[in-house]
């Protein structure tokens, strides 16, 4: 579609950065606003109100999503996550991985990618820790692992995805979303947050349909991709210290939407506030947990974003597994850790 559009200077991968930019910014703001973050939703003190804004955000995510795929717009089958081949252990090792990294650090990789915009420089120091562990994993001296264990597959053949069973994508869609709201509308969240929550989740299918159908240029063509952190954030590095070797593309550009965006937010409502590590003790957990995520992330193929809220509403197996074993882990972690603190006196 993207050649209909008049625009003679600008490659389908130059607006992709935009695009990045302007669903990042948005991103940044809401989740600034909402407090928007996975670990919370499962181990945080008020974990029932960030669940509840967090599968608002899911259920609107996934009726998008598939509304798109229905009208035609948008095709996951040629999508990683609909692979016939489904790498089992990758992924489950990678989500207990991610999971228990996001408790080490308090919160996943897009939380704290919000929280850098707050001033916290912990969040700031896991990012850079996560995004060189990430890229290493990709294609550095972690990436003979991360093929090794990605090779161990267990063939789905033709039904990779709830979309592939009796009933289709929108039927599992709807009764994924029934849940998911359900769940939100009891959570004891004040409406304008469930409101704000909804809102992010609709950035979801727009990213979705933005990379997949309006910038889609058969002559230059970019990948269909939406909300993310891992990936992302590995390629935001590699163009912050190679920009003049290599372009931007919409990942760079929705971190940095998301930066200026929380940025922004916590400015013009007071919650800017300059943080960094109390004890020496703390700098080594969050140091382990960012490098966890980074590792966890890849094999995983996405982060609790990439593969749970954008990816869950690909109905894929893959994801599904991706972000149960995300949880999982969380919650195993904080059992542990929670059974090793002293009591009280």
């Amino acid at each position: 579609m993207f050649e209909s559009l008049g625009f003679v200077e600008t490659t389908s991968r130059e607006a992709s950065v935009w695009l990045g930019l302007m669903v990042g910014f948005l991103f940044g703001i809401l989740a600034e606003r909402t407090k928007f973050c996975f670990r919370r939703s499962l181990v945080g003190e008020d974990r029932r109100e960030a669940m509840g804004v967090w599968l608002m955000a899911l259920a609107v995510a996934v009726l998008g999503t598939q509304a798109a795929v229905a009208l035609g717009w948008i095709s996951f089958a040629e999508h990683r996550f609909l692979s016939p081949s489904l790498p089992v252990l990758a992924i489950a090792l990678g989500g207990l991985f991610f999971g228990s990294g996001m408790v080490l650090t308090r919160g996943c990789i897009s939380r704290l990618t919000v929280l850098t915009g707050t001033g916290n420089l912990r969040a700031l120091t896991v990012i850079l820790v996560f995004a060189t562990t990430a890229h290493a994993t990709l294609k550095g001296v972690l990436a003979p692992l991360r093929v090794g264990l990605g090779s161990m597959t267990f063939e789905l053949g033709e039904i990779t995805s709830l979309a592939a069973l009796p009933g289709g994508g929108l039927l599992w869609a709807g009764l994924i979303a029934v849940v998911c709201l359900f769940v939100a509308l009891r959570s004891g969240n004040v409406p304008v947050m469930l409101v704000l929550a909804a809102l992010l989740g609709l950035l979801v299918p727009l990213a979705w349909v933005g990379t997949g159908f309006i910038l889609f240029d058969e002559f230059e063509p970019i990948a269909m991709e939406s909300l993310s952190f891992t990936l992302p954030s590995a390629e935001t590095l590699f163009y912050v210290v190679a920009s003049s070797a290599i372009s931007a593309s919409f990942g760079p550009g929705l971190v940095g939407g998301v930066l200026i965006g929380a940025i922004l937010s916590s400015v013009t409502f007071g919650s800017f506030r300059w943080q960094s590590f109390a004890t020496p003790r703390q700098t080594g957990r969050y140091l382990t947990g960012g490098a966890m995520m980074g590792f966890g992330g890849v094999l995983a193929g996405g982060c609790t974003l990439g593969a749970g809220l954008s990816g869950v509403p690909t109905l894929s197996f893959a994801a599904i597994l991706a972000i149960l074993s995300i949880a999982f882990g969380g919650l195993a972690t904080n059992a542990l850790l929670s059974r090793a603190a002293p009591a009280p006196a």
